[in-house]
Order: structure tokens, then C-alpha cells, then sequence
């Protein structure tokens, strides 16, 4: 039997708005969300039972019960599963040598983007960062904001107006009070999920600008006030893994690439004509002569 999530996942594109804001909701939260009545999982979702009901429908399924039926299905075989993978994990037996088993367990992260993000909803994050945009702002959690400096970085020389922020609830508040209908907030939440991706999601709709959230599997609270959402499988050992995060902000860097065309090569071009990175390579002492320094010198 296919598992609902399954089934609300391929189906994302054909939702509705606020058909989505009730899937996102149950698969923040699955399968318990759906375990509730149809008016709590409505009201977490900030739509109405009849929208929860359409979706029920729209999956193939006639009718509320029997979809919690489903459910309470799909947890008796989860808690019929074996538990002695957990323990594989901390013992370090299996297959292989432990370097083996790490970059076996990654690659498998990575092959999971294909059934973590829909198309639909990863071509419209790519038109979002394409489209031309007054800003788009860039800001993440306690670890991912160091994967946010990175596309803000690589998106920087390929379309203009992009900002990276340290501080977005601090200093750099600024940056989101000064956004419009014209921009894009991309808010980097995984689990833990934090307090402040929340209130930026918040605050840049409240602005009127699109948000873009991108996440783990269980859906950051943020994803509540996103348009469009990217979830990605980080399970690791002993952190969650960044390893599809990686690949699927590359994956954007390449889809908005290909989508600005010219435009993105000369963006480029300019960048390389001019940022000069000076690099100074020496294979024997620093001369004695101080008058003779050169900027390569002081910077180096």
C-alpha cells in the first residue's frame, strides 16, 4: 500500500493554494496531523475543513474516516519495523569499512532528492530566484546559514540584488522591512527548527514578498508562510548531513543559470573583469628589501 504522503507528494503541482497549506501541514507532522479531526488539521493549516476534505479527494480517497483509517494502518506496520538498523548506526557494524558506509549512506541522501522536492515546486523556486527582483534575501539557521552564504554568494554573479544576512532579526532587520511584492526571502530552517525562520517567513509575507523555505523532511514551522517549499532528507551520523542540501542549492544555481541565460554570462563576465583575486606563490625567502612590497605581500 502506498503511503499517503506518497500520494499527496506527486500530486503537489495540481493542489491549490490552500490545498498545499493543508499538505504541508500534514506532512510536517505525519502522520499525526492527520490522526485529528479535519477541523484541527484545518486550523493548523490556516484553511477551512471543506479544503481539507478536497484534498482527502483529490488523493483517491471517498472519505475522512476511511483516510485516518489509512493512517492508523501505515503506523501499525511502522512500529512493526526492526530497530536493530539504529543500533547497526551506533555500533559502526555493517558492510564495508565505516568510510564506505558514510559516503554510501550520503549518496543515498542525494538519491533522495528526486522523492523529497516535487518538480513542480522546485521549477517554481528556480523561477522565484530568476525572475528579475528589487532583492532577494538570504538567511539561515545556526548551521545552514553557511549553505545560505553559498547560493547568496553563487546567485550574486548571476542575477542582481542579492543579500546574504547574518542577523536578520538584529542589524540587518532592515533587509526585510525594505522588501516588497518585487522580492524573495529564502529561509534555510532544518531541524531543529528555529523560533526566527518562523517570524522572517512571517514578516516577509506580511511585506509582500514571495518566501521561499527550504527544509527537512518534518517541514519547518516556516513552511506555514512559504510559496514554495523544498524538503530534503538529512538524516546523519552524528549531525544531520548537508549533503542533499548541497546538491539541491547547486541543483538551483544551475536551474536559475540556464533560465537567465545571456543575461547570467554577463553578469558573470563583469564579475571576472572585475574582481582581480591576487594570489602570490613563493618558492624560496621573502625578499629582504622592505620598500619592495606589493599588495599581493599585505594581503596574502
Amino acid at each position: 500500500m502506498t503511503p499517503i504522503s506518497d500520494e499527496v507528494f506527486v500530486r503537489m503541482d495540481e493542489l491549490t493554494p490552500a490545498e498545499k497549506k493543508v499538505a504541508r501541514s500534514l506532512l510536517a507532522n505525519y502522520p499525526s496531523a492527520g490522526l485529528a479531526s479535519a477541523a484541527t488539521l484545518a486550523r493548523t493549516a490556516g484553511t477551512s475543513t471543506p479544503t481539507v476534505l478536497r484534498l482527502v479527494a483529490r488523493i483517491g480517497i471517498g472519505s475522512y474516516p476511511e483516510f485516518q483509517e489509512r493512517l492508523r494502518e501505515e503506523v501499525t506496520q511502522r512500529l512493526n519495523s526492526p530497530v536493530s538498523r539504529a543500533a547497526d548506526r551506533l555500533t559502526g557494524e555493517g558492510d564495508g569499512t565505516l568510510f564506505q558506509r558514510s559516503v554510501t549512506q550520503r549518496l543515498g541522501l542525494v538519491e533522495r532528492l528526486a522523492a523529497t522536492v516535487p518538480p513542480s515546486e522546485f521549477e517554481a523556486a528556480v523561477a522565484l530566484l530568476a525572475t528579475p527582483a528589487r532583492s532577494i534575501v538570504v538567511s539561515g539557521g545556526y548551521f545552514s546559514r553557511f549553505v545560505g552564504q553559498i547560493l547568496a554568494l553563487q546567485l550574486d554573479q548571476l542575477v542582481p540584488g542579492v543579500q546574504f544576512v547574518g542577523e536578520p532579526l538584529g542589524r540587518d532587520i532592515g533587509r526585510y522591512l525594505s522588501m516588497g511584492r518585487d522580492s524573495v526571502a529564502v529561509i534555510f530552517d532544518l531541524r531543529r527548527h528555529e523560533l526566527p525562520a518562523k517570524r522572517l517567513a512571517a514578516l516577509a509575507r506580511q511585506q509582500g514578498a514571495a518566501v521561499l523555505v527550504i527544509t527537512d523532511e518534518e517541514l519547518s514551522p516556516a513552511a506555514d508562510d512559504a510559496d514554495v517549499v523544498l524538503p530534503i532528507a538529512v538524516d546523519g551520523v552524528p549531525f544531520d548531513s548537508f549533503a542533499g542540501l548541497i546538491v539541491l542549492v547547486e541543483a538551483l544555481v544551475e536551474g536559475v543559470f540556464q533560465r537567465v541565460g545571456t543575461a547570467g554570462l554577463d553578469r558573470m563576465r563583469q564579475w571576472e573583469e572585475s574582481v582581480v583575486i591576487h594570489r602570490a606563490f613563493r618558492a624560496g625567502p621573502e625578499p629582504d628589501d622592505e620598500d619592495d612590497d606589493t599588495e599581493e605581500d599585505q594581503d596574502g
